[in-house]
C-alpha cells in the first residue's frame, strides 16, 4: 500500500475533488435581513498598531491559516513594494466577537504577508519588485528609519462586523467581500467564525496517523515531510463526518444548505457539545480511519472510473462521508475476516447509478444524502450477519 503514495498518478492530482457539485437542498423562502441587527462599523488602524494587535493577539488572522498560506512569493513582495510606494490598500474586513477579540475575514493573505515582513520572515527579492528595485534583498530591519516609519505609519481602512450581527448574516457577508485573488474556500470561513474548541478539535482529527493512513497521505507532499495546502478540505472532511455521524437526515433537511448546516454543527462543537460527546466522536472518527485503511487501503473514499485500469479519482467528500460513516459502526476484528467481499461490494456500488449519482452530483440533496449513506450500511450490514 505505501508504494501508492509515491505513485506520480497519485500524488500529482489534488487531494480532494474541488468540482463537487453540493446542491440540491430544495430553496426556502429567506428571511430578509433586518437592519438592527447588522451592525458594521468603519476604523481607521496604522500598521504598527496592526502589527501590535497580531503580536498580542487581539487580532487573529485564524490558527493555521499562515501555515495555509497561499499567496506565492511575487503577489507577497509586490503588496509590499505598493504599500512603501504610498499606494493605499483596499479595505479590510474583521469581525469582532462577543469576548471583544477580532478575527481577520478579508485581508488574511495581505496581513499575513504585512506580519512576515515586519517579522523579517519576508525578503524583497530582486525578480519580484517592479520599480524598488533599490530595496532588492532588504528585510524590514534592513530598511533605512525614515522608510520603516513611514511603512508602520501607513493606515488602513478595516470595516468591523460588531458581534449583534447574526452568523448566518456573517456568513453570507464573508462570502461576499471575499471576492479577491485568493477568496477563502467554504471551510475557511467557517474556521474564521468558529472558536478554538472547534478549530482544535477538528485540527487532532485530520493531524491523527489514523487519518493520515486512511487518506494515504493525500495531503502530505511526496516525503511525507509537511503538509500541502489544501485550503482546510481536510477538516472539512472531519467536520462532515462528525455532523452526519450525530445529525439526523430530517435534521439535516431542515437547513437551507449544506453550507449552513455545517456552519451550525460547528458551532454545536464550540458550545453546547460535552467534552464527553466529542471524545466519543473522536473515538468513531479514529475507528473509522482505521477500518477504511484495513479493509478498503487505496480504494478509500474515492470514486472507481470506467476503463481497463479502473482508475480512482482524488478524493470525494460524499464518497468519504458514505464509508467512514458506514464502517464506523463495526470494531475491525468484525470486518477483517469479510474485507475481500466488502471492498469489492464497495467498488462495486459505482456500477449502481442511483448510488453513482448520489455521490456524484446535488450531493446536497438529503434525498441523495440519505441514499448514500444508507446503502453502504445496509450492504455491510448484510455481509457481517
Amino acid at each position: 500500500m505505501a508504494s501508492n503514495r509515491e505513485d506520480p498518478k497519485l500524488t500529482d492530482q489534488p487531494a480532494v475533488d474541488e468540482e463537487e457539485d453540493v446542491s440540491g437542498i430544495a430553496p426556502r423562502p429567506i428571511k430578509p435581513w433586518d437592519p438592527k441587527q447588522i451592525r458594521i462599523t468603519t476604523k481607521n488602524y496604522t500598521l504598527r498598531e496592526v502589527f501590535s494587535q497580531l503580536e498580542e493577539g487581539e487580532l487573529d488572522l485564524a490558527p493555521d491559516f499562515q501555515r495555509s498560506f497561499v499567496w506565492h512569493a511575487k503577489q507577497q513582495i509586490r503588496l509590499i513594494e505598493s504599500i512603501l510606494l504610498g499606494i493605499p490598500l483596499p479595505a479590510f474586513y474583521f469581525n469582532l466577537d462577543s469576548s471583544g477579540g477580532m478575527q481577520v475575514v478579508d485581508g488574511v493573505q495581505r496581513l499575513t504577508t504585512v506580519k512576515r515582513f515586519m517579522s523579517d520572515e519576508l525578503r524583497l527579492s530582486e525578480d519580484d519588485l517592479e520599480y524598488l528595485h533599490d530595496f532588492a534583498g532588504d528585510t524590514f530591519s534592513n530598511l533605512d528609519s525614515a522608510t520603516r516609519r513611514r511603512f508602520q505609519s501607513t493606515q488602513i481602512v478595516a470595516h468591523v462586523i460588531e458581534p449583534q450581527t447574526p452568523d448566518e448574516v456573517k456568513y453570507d457577508i464573508f462570502n461576499r467581500v471575499n471576492t479577491g485573488g485568493s477568496p477563502l474556500k467554504a471551510q475557511e470561513i467557517r474556521h474564521c467564525m468558529s472558536k478554538s474548541r472547534s478549530r482544535d478539535f477538528l485540527r487532532e482529527l485530520v493531524e491523527g496517523h489514523n487519518f493520515n493512513e486512511a487518506t494515504q497521505y493525500a495531503f502530505w507532499n511526496k516525503t511525507k515531510t509537511e503538509r500541502r495546502n489544501h485550503r482546510m478540505s481536510d477538516r472539512e472532511l472531519a467536520l462532515r463526518f462528525c455532523a452526519f455521524r450525530t445529525v439526523s437526515i430530517d435534521e439535516y433537511s431542515e437547513a437551507t444548505s449544506l453550507d449552513s448546516f455545517l456552519l451550525e454543527f460547528t458551532r454545536r462543537i464550540d458550545s453546547p457539545a460535552s467534552d464527553i460527546n466529542l471524545r466519543r466522536l473522536a473515538t468513531l472518527f479514529d475507528r473509522s480511519m482505521i477500518n477504511c485503511e484495513k479493509i478498503l487501503g487505496d480504494a478509500a473514499f474515492r470514486r472507481w472510473l470506467p476503463g481497463p485500469e479502473r482508475r480512482r479519482g482524488p478524493i470525494n467528500r460524499a464518497v468519504f462521508e458514505s464509508q467512514a460513516l458506514a464502517l464506523s459502526r463495526y470494531p475491525l476484528e468484525r470486518l477483517l475476516p469479510f474485507k475481500k467481499e466488502i471492498l469489492e461490494s464497495f467498488r462495486e456500488l459505482f456500477n449502481d447509478p442511483i448510488y453513482d449519482s448520489a455521490v456524484r452530483s446535488a450531493t446536497g440533496d438529503p434525498k441523495r444524502v440519505q441514499l448514500r449513506l444508507e446503502i453502504p450500511r445496509d450492504l455491510l450490514r448484510k455481509v457481517v450477519t
